[in-house]
This record gives structure tokens, sequence and C-alpha cells, in this order.
């Protein structure tokens, strides 16, 4: 399977009694020793579903943390950047973003990467994200401007 044009293989590890995913260019053949291979099937029967799930933080295919937000820019600016997100048009100069991360902090950031004002639709914990992220952000605008 390929994940950002990276080859992977997908396998059971014996000593960790978990799957794990290994960098095929990383994979090199050895002569067998010890037991012989035993077939596992994925949890969920989807490897692609198993595998994105492991890349979102997860044991199913779902962000831990999910949110919306209103952007006061057109659908079609927010569509190209959207990833899995859902992205629905409102009006001609508005549009909701439904994203999801692995924190809700990592969500607040992902959202800010679009620079345009918003309004959190929800959660409401969103809100306290964003303004969490700010003061991060203002601090560390603030750290690079006396030290510059």
């Amino acid at each position: 399977m390929t994940s950002s044009s990276r080859w992977c293989l997908l396998g059971w590890d014996l000593d960790r009694q978990d799957w794990r995913l290994y960098s095929a260019d990383r994979v090199r053949p050895r002569v067998p020793h010890g037991a012989p291979f035993v077939p596992r099937v994925v949890p969920g029967g989807d490897v692609d579903a198993f595998v994105s799930a492991r890349f979102k933080g997860s044991h199913v295919n779902e962000w831990f943390s999910r949110g919306t937000a209103l952007l006061h820019t057109p659908s079609r600016n927010v569509l190209p950047f959207a990833g899995d997100g859902i992205v629905t048009a409102v009006d001609g100069d508005r549009c909701t973003l439904e994203v999801g991360s692995w924190s809700r902090s990592a969500l607040a950031a992902s959202f800010g990467r679009f620079e345009v004002p918003m309004e959190v639709v929800e959660p409401h914990e969103l809100a306290e994200a964003f303004a969490t992220l700010a003061v991060g952000l203002a601090a560390a605008g603030s750290f690079r401007s006396q030290n510059g």
C-alpha cells in the first residue's frame, strides 16, 4: 500500500503483539527462522481504512477530535486545501468546513491555515483551543520581535 507516495508494508509484530507499518524501502529479505507465517485478518477487514486510522492516531478510521467552523471565504478557496474535510457553501462569500485532527489544538491550527475571519460552529471546546493557540502564537511573535 502507499501513503503520501511511500510504499508501506503492514505486518503483525510478534514481539509487540500489534500491527505495525514498515517502510518498504527499509525491508530486507532474510532466511526465515522460527515459526511459519500465519495469515491474520486486519481489524475491520479493510487494510486502507485500518492504515488511515493508524495515521489518525486511533484504532477506528475517525479523528480523535472533530470540529466545524464558518469561514468567511468562498468554498472555492477552501476546497483545494480541505483534505478529508467536508466543505459546504453557505453563500457566495462563506462556507463551513468540518475537519478532524488528533487534538483540539491541532484542530484549531488546521483551521488557522486559511487566514480568514471565522466562527466556531461546534464543538464549543474548539473556541477554547483557538484562544489557547492565539496566546501561544502571540507570545511566539513577541519573542521573535524582542530577540530578532
